[in-house]
């Protein structure tokens, strides 16, 4: 028996999938929205049984369109969030504020729940494009629906992710890596199944009207995560700190690509530590806690970062 509907945006992410395969466990039936079905179908259509999972393509500014997907749910889930912009569409604002107050409002009207992914460890953050976006995003919910639940993950890792995945690629070729701010940002890294988690428990117990900090069971710094991807691909680099001049000038040459390895933006949030606030509510004080270890996690996938591994360089660094 159907229990309930969820409206997830930005399902094809790794979020996204995990919470797809996590609700229909139990019996919700998921409608997921995707820029590109014919690309992106393939991917969605295996998280869920025949019945229980209907894929639309939909361009997420067409207020038209969203009024109609989400008059059918009982829930929306937004996941959508970038790192770095890409032409005048989808930037920061459009994307964490524009789209998030819109859904907002929709939701309001149409007395359906809303949850909302956001970041953690962006209030200080006055300087980041991103983490200014973000903060408005929240604003904006808060004030249009005061019911709504707001998540702030730290960094979300997993096999899927562009996190760990892309910086054992970098350190299998590099000789050395360099540290910003001397290495010491620190993150609590929660694994992406105990997002989706965590995601489930909010949604299923109806815990809403909340802002929760979603945070793994242990504080790294970000020279310690290097290490431990370096001691799970078998590897020995330099961990060289990087004089901000430099950091800032590297990342306006990197930011330039399809896919920026860094950006400057990026390169001002390492200021600012990715933990839990002073006051606070966390996954942890509701009873969903982060349960996986970023080490014993990302060594049972960086196989394949080692030597002769799926994704090992050709280029060969001793």
């Amino acid at each position: 028996m159907i229990t309930k509907k969820i409206l997830i945006f930005g399902a094809s992410g790794q979020v996204g999938r995990y919470c797809i395969r996590r609700f229909v466990k139990n019996n919700y039936k998921i409608i997921a929205v995707t820029r590109n079905a014919h690309q992106k179908g393939y991917i969605l259509k295996t998280q869920a049984p025949i019945g229980y999972l209907d894929i639309v393509e939909a361009n997420i500014f067409n207020e038209d369109k969203l009024i109609e997907l989400i008059s059918k749910v009982d829930v929306c889930l937004n996941l959508i969030g970038i790192l770095h912009e890409k032409g005048k569409v989808n930037n920061f604002k459009n994307i964490h504020s524009s789209f998030p107050k819109k859904l907002a409002e929709i939701c309001n009207s149409k007395k359906v729940k809303f949850v909302h992914i956001s970041a953690l460890g962006i209030e200080s953050a006055q300087d980041s494009k991103y983490a200014s976006s973000k903060i408005n995003g929240e604003k904006f919910i808060r004030e249009i629906k005061p019911d709504a639940t707001i998540i702030k993950p730290s960094l979300v890792y997993s096999v899927d992710d562009n996190l760990t995945t892309k910086f054992m690629s970098l350190l299998s070729v590099l000789p050395f890596f360099p540290l910003y701010y001397g290495g010491n940002t620190k993150f609590t890294p929660i694994h992406v199944s105990d997002l989706a988690e965590l995601i489930f428990y909010i949604i299923s117990k109806e815990y809403y009207s909340k802002t929760i900090e979603a945070i793994g069971p242990e504080v790294l710094t970000f020279k310690q995560i290097l290490q431990i991807l370096l001691k799970c691909i078998k590897k020995k680099r330099l961990l060289l700190p990087l004089p901000l001049t430099l950091a800032k000038l590297s990342a306006f040459f990197m930011q330039i690509l399809p896919e920026p390895l860094i950006t400057k933006d990026q390169i001002n949030l390492l200021k600012y530590d990715n933990i839990k606030t002073e006051n606070g509510l966390t996954n942890f004080d509701i009873g969903c806690p982060g349960k996986l270890k970023f080490e014993e996690t990302v060594t049972k996938y960086a196989y394949n970062w080692k030597d002769g591994g799926q994704f090992s360089n050709l280029l060969k660094i001793k």
